[in-house]
């Protein structure tokens, strides 16, 4: 691989915006036109929007980081799983999918750029409410909001101490019973359903505390958000205290499945 073909982390953050917005711009075009939702192996839904969405996110990849190897989670339905090393990128073209097929707006587009074992760059962008998040590590979070296209308004955005009470985030469409019994470990001022990374950009805007997952995820449905989280300060840890990991552990799609995590901000006693 060669090194001076790959930008620096804040480079490919603005990369990943450029990116998001057109693969956003893809999405509501489906959107618009209607669609037929489908069912993949795992009997995930799947549409002609996350199809046109990841194919404007890998062109633009080829472009900026063509050394890169890129896993992406349609390619990877249809057994395209590349090999990677220390620095790869995930892609998830539009994460809520079930959301998304049910008219909502809480659906993403989520890009980020691994790097030994951690999210170092992230972008999410809400097509829906025009809303974009991108984190790099060593240089912090912002928000912004997009206007014809183009990102205005970037604030800087950071985790808050928690108060006496805690307000958690957690799945819209796959809350579990688990996750309901850590939850009340808590005293808990609201708990408010979400989908999408959106969740973990909640908790990095300081809007809300705690994020727990103790369901099935995969990688490329977290490292954006989880990079956006951690550049504002914030952490995900898997049950037994550790960083959540990203890389392949195993083959095939299955080594890209997480653990069970808590996504927190400025908590250090969960």
């Amino acid at each position: 691989m060669s090194v001076a073909t790959i930008p620096t982390d804040s480079q490919l953050a603005e990369a990943f915006v450029a990116a998001a917005i057109e693969a956003g711009q893809a999405i509501l075009a489906v959107r618009r036109k209607g669609y037929r939702a489908e069912r993949k192996a795992d009997t995930t839904p799947v549409t002609e929007a996350d199809r046109a969405a990841e194919a404007v996110i890998m062109a633009h990849l080829r472009r900026i980081a063509p050394d890169l190897p890129v896993v992406a989670e349609e390619a990877c339905s249809l057994g395209a799983v590349p090999s990677v090393g220390g620095q790869f990128l995930l892609v998830d073209p539009l994460d809520g999918t079930k959301e998304f097929v049910k008219g909502g707006d809480d659906f993403t587009v989520n890009i980020a750029l691994i790097r030994d074992g951690a999210p170092a760059t992230g972008v999410v962008l809400a097509p829906a409410s025009g809303v974009v998040y991108a984190g790099v590590a060593g240089h912090g979070a912002w928000r912004g909001s997009l206007v014809n296209g183009h990102v205005t308004e970037r604030q800087p955005i950071h985790v808050r101490a928690p108060g006496d009470a805690l307000d958690i985030v957690a799945s819209k469409s796959h809350r579990t019973p688990e996750t309901d019994a850590f939850c009340g470990r808590y005293n808990v001022r609201n708990l408010v359903a979400a989908g999408s990374s959106l969740k973990f950009c909640t908790v990095a805007e300081g809007k809300a505390d705690l994020y727990p997952r103790m369901g099935t995820t995969m990688q490329w449905d977290t490292a954006a958000g989880d990079a956006v989280l951690r550049a504002a300060g914030g952490r995900t840890l898997t049950l037994d205290g550790a960083p959540l990991p990203y890389g392949p552990n195993g083959t095939g799609v299955e080594a890209y499945v997480n653990p069970w995590f808590v996504a927190s901000g400025d908590l250090h006693n969960l």
